[in-house]
């Protein structure tokens, strides 16, 4: 499937786009990184054959009785803790009842009008930057999966559908935002941060591909000042962050079209195409009375007092708002440069550890992002997989603060460390590469150049200083980048004076 299309939503004025306002919130499922089912003991890892990882309990045969994993409450609790929520002391599951074939039982079960927790938020940063905003969550409760359905790949799809119950009764918790969303690009920064701090706890790997993290976004327009909201639709299984903000921004535009017609919006479920860049029409949307939610009896009431909430609590690491917000005080950085650096919890460790251990902090956060990100993304690896160790960044900066070795050599030794997979201590004891400091030698370098450029020497000796770049550029090349830059600027402004 081609991912390079442009999302095709309706060609509108920016006139008329501005006469109405979207309104957009966020159902986001994340399944807990727990060893076993929410309800059972079977193993809740991703991968296994299809069907091996079932019992009477997730394959609900009559008799079988459900058994709640502490461990996924602990987790739940410590999801709703990050995200500002308020968690109840008793909160109660329920079935919620409907018929789909990888629905074994006929009904899930989760929680309903006593969820686990109410009442969060996220700060994001508004689109062009400046002012944050505070994006309500209205609830996380606690629920398990349904199986999958496979429509291809195994047997004739054209004739049937195979069902794989390895998922069904994996622990989730269901994060439903406030509709407080404005933009597309406001609903992007969301599922942003929201993965950042669900990462950060650990209660989830947030993997989209292998269904850990999946988001439903329902969108409505209204008349720009009306107070009143429009009629909504529910855009499903969408499997990127990108291709959620293509489809929310196809949506407002197909439904302000549709009501310039003079075509009433249709409560309903749609999906996204993403080689066409469009929604489609899937079925009418249920509301919660279709489901016919009761309190599931073969459960008691969940109570996590102050006490266990306290101790879980203690568990939480440091979210990564409040550590960019140290890292600019502690390092000296900017927050552009925290925030790169804070996007995963293992980048900000390393990057730590390098700046504790290195002369000069920020060279540290500029070498990360200059020299080592950018060969990682060439590359396509993540920085566990980097050849450069954050040990071998902080000697790289080392080495520069300490005028050892330029910016040219720096460059050469990374390129030469990523083409043999070694990291930089290893490059750099081999190659030794060593400044030209010796004043003899730079100076008959430096005036063969001028020699060479007498126009170039006129125009700095009439004033234009600045030429002194292109001498020192000179220079560097003339010395395979050997020498010390320093040097060569003191050197060429006796010389040209």
């Amino acid at each position: 499937m081609s991912t390079s299309l442009k999302p095709a939503s309706p060609k509108l004025s920016s006139a008329l786009r501005q006469k109405y306002e979207p309104v957009i919130g966020l159902e986001v499922h994340v399944q807990l990184l727990t060893q076993t089912k929410i309800f059972c003991g079977c193993s809740a890892q991703f991968g296994a054959p299809p069907n091996t990882n079932v019992c009477p309990v997730c394959l609900g045969l009559p008799g079988a009785l459900p058994m709640l994993n502490k461990r996924a409450v602990e987790f739940a609790v410590l999801a709703s803790q990050a995200l500002n929520c308020q968690v109840r002391e008793t909160s109660i599951f329920a079935r919620k009842n409907y018929f789909y074939p990888d629905l074994p039982k006929g009904y899930q079960i989760s929680q309903f009008d006593k969820p686990l927790a109410e009442h969060g938020y996220i700060e994001i940063v508004q689109t062009g930057g400046g002012s944050s905003k505070k994006i309500g969550i209205t609830r996380l409760h606690m629920e398990e999966d349904a199986g999958k359905s496979i429509h291809d790949g195994l047997i004739d799809s054209s004739v049937y559908t195979s069902i794989d119950l390895n998922r069904s009764g994996t622990p989730l918790v269901e994060i439903v935002s406030e509709p407080d969303l404005r933009s597309a690009d406001e609903a992007f920064e969301y599922l942003t941060l929201l993965k950042e701090i669900i990462l950060y706890t650990g209660v989830s790997d947030c993997n989209m591909e292998e269904g850990s993290l999946r988001c439903d976004a329902n969108v409505s327009v209204r008349p720009r000042g009306q107070e009143k909201f429009g009629i909504k639709a529910e855009i499903k299984n969408v499997n990127s962050f990108r291709f959620i903000r293509d489809a929310i921004e196809y949506e407002i535009g197909r439904q302000i079209e549709a009501i310039e017609a003079g075509e009433r919006i249709q409560q309903e479920t749609r999906l996204y195409n993403a080689q066409e860049g469009r929604t489609y029409s899937m079925r009418s949307k249920e509301q919660a009375h279709d489901y016919r939610y009761f309190p599931e009896p073969d459960l008691p009431p969940l109570v996590v007092d102050a006490r266990w909430q306290e101790a879980i609590r203690r568990t939480l690491p440091e979210l990564p708002d409040a550590r960019r917000k140290r890292m600019v005080a502690d390092y000296g950085i900017t927050e552009y440069d925290a925030r790169v650096l804070t996007a995963t919890k293992s980048l900000a460790d390393q990057f730590e550890a390098a700046a504790k251990a290195a002369k000069n902090p920020k060279r540290v956060a500029n070498l990360v992002q200059g020299e080592l990100m950018g060969r990682l993304k060439a590359a396509g690896l993540e920085i566990e997989q980097s050849p450069v160790s954050m040990k071998g960044v902080a000697l790289s900066a080392d080495l520069v603060e300490s005028g050892d070795i330029s910016s040219k050599i720096l460059k050469d030794l990374y390129d030469k460390a990523f083409a043999s997979a070694e990291d930089f201590p290893t490059v750099y004891e081999r190659e030794k590469p060593q400044q030209i400091t010796d004043i003899v030698a730079l100076e008959k370098i430096i005036d063969e150049i001028i020699a060479a450029n007498p126009k170039q020497v006129e125009q700095y000796r009439a004033g234009k200083m600045t030429i002194i770049g292109f001498f020192v550029g000179q220079v560097m090349k003339a010395s395979k980048g050997q020498a010390k830059p320093e040097l060569v600027n003191e050197l060429l402004g006796k010389k040209l004076s």
